[in-house]
């Protein structure tokens, strides 16, 4: 099997029987399609959500539409509401959200390379923002799918812990 990140995050999912989604706006699938690369990735991968237009993080992930309101498609809010409804719409055990401005120009306030990383598992779900990420935007796609499944990987770690679990 191949080793990096997404390789493990395949091996410890299908370990623990758990399956996989995500819900990705700034990323446009580059997350879901890196895990997939990974054989064996069908037994954890459930699918995934591109909410690259701001409506469809209301109408595909179940954005409420206060929240896009107050707190914009880039935020640690939407990104907690997105991982959920990738979550629930994909029926997976964990989910991956990403937000962000890849570039060229600031959206609404935010600066180019501003990610947030939302994870959804068994028993919680966080949102984290990634460090300011520089590039051009394949680099901050690339970068932000990075953090992601960083994110996942401490999160699963952690779930562990808390549930007594040894690898």
């Amino acid at each position: 099997m191949e080793s990096g990140i997404e390789a493990e995050l395949v091996r410890v999912l299908r370990d623990h029987s758990h399956t996989l989604s995500f819900c990705e706006s700034l990323t446009a699938g580059l997350a879901c399609a890196t895990l997939a690369n990974v054989p064996g990735a069908s037994a954890v991968l459930r699918g995934g959500l591109v909410t690259y237009a701001t409506d469809l993080k209301g109408s595909l992930a179940g954005v409420p539409a206060e929240v896009l309101a107050e707190h914009g498609p880039v935020s640690p809010v939407t990104a907690e509401h997105m991982a959920r409804g990738a979550q629930r719409v994909c029926g997976s055990d964990w989910a991956v959200a990403l937000t962000g401005v890849a570039g060229p120009t600031p959206q609404d306030g935010h600066p180019v390379g501003e990610v947030y990383v939302a994870v959804a598992g068994p028993t919680r779900t966080i949102a984290v923002r990634a460090p300011l990420i520089r590039g051009d935007r394949q680099a901050i796609r690339t970068a932000a799918v990075t953090a992601g499944l960083t994110e996942l990987r401490r999160e699963i770690e952690a779930w562990e812990q808390k549930e007594g679990m040894v690898r």
